[in-house]
């Protein structure tokens, strides 16, 4: 039988490329994959020792941790003992200084109610008397006291000197329509008087200025302009002060023994 060396080679060759292809395609991927099981298997080996020898460490930790623990836990019961006697002396210390505040909290009510009191007393005395004046003053004069408010405001404008006065002017002349100056007074003024005074003030401060007339009753016949907190004013109530003071003298706080 004679051998077809041409067949045996191609055989041989098909062998070679079939072993290769499996090779390939088939073993070297289940290698592959073998050997990254491997590897993840020693990985997982090396994170569970690594665990280990952490929870060993975590424990003598813990167990170092408890054994202070316990020994705070015996110098802190030591020391609360040793603080309860001063807490109980803190405390009484406190209920007496309590007291005592509360002693002294009663005392400054009934002053502010004897100030309140005397407070009110100068307003009624005050308001009297203005009420007294405007009346004599409409019966002696031919003008109201209104109108002499303002010719007395206006005077006192036209007196007004010093370092005080430039500064005042200075800030007249910087008012705005939504920074205007603000004239106050204890009555509702009448046209003829507010142009009055709007005049005066320009004239006073060289230029026309914005102006706002609000009614403040508590000036007392009064009437005070003020701008970027700075005040002129006139009001009965500069006379009345004194009165007040002599008729209505506050009382004065006593220590109780």
């Amino acid at each position: 039988m004679l051998i077809d060396w041409f067949t045996v080679a191609a055989q041989v060759l098909n062998f070679l490329i079939l072993v290769w292809l499996m090779k390939r395609f088939l073993y070297q991927p289940v290698l592959n994959a073998i050997a990254a099981r491997e590897a993840k298997i020693a990985a997982e080996l090396n994170d569970a020792a690594q665990t280990k020898a952490m929870a060993h460490q975590q424990q003598d930790e813990f167990e170092s941790k408890n054994k202070a623990f316990d020994e705070q836990r015996a110098a802190l019961l030591n020391k609360a003992t040793a603080e309860a006697n001063d807490e109980r002396l803190r405390l009484l210390d406190e209920a007496r200084k309590s007291a005592e505040a509360a002693r002294a909290l009663s005392a400054k009510n009934l002053l502010a109610q004897s100030q309140d009191l005397h407070a009110s007393l100068v307003r009624q005395t005050q308001q009297q008397v203005y009420d007294i004046s405007r009346r004599v003053l409409s019966d002696l004069a031919s003008v109201g006291l209104e109108q002499r408010a303002c010719e007395v405001f206006i005077q006192r404008l036209q007196a007004f000197d010093g370092p005080a006065r430039d500064e005042l002017a200075d800030a007249l002349q910087a008012t705005r329509e939504d920074e205007p100056a603000r004239l106050r007074s204890a009555f509702e003024l009448p046209a003829a008087q507010r142009g009055l005074v709007q005049a005066a003030l320009d004239e006073w401060s060289g230029q026309a200025i914005v102006l706002t007339f609000e009614t403040a009753p508590e000036l007392v016949s009064g009437i005070e302009v003020s701008v970027q907190g700075l005040t002129l004013a006139w009001s009965i109530a500069d006379y009345l002060s004194a009165l007040s003071s002599d008729v209505c003298e506050p009382p004065r706080a006593t220590e109780r023994s």
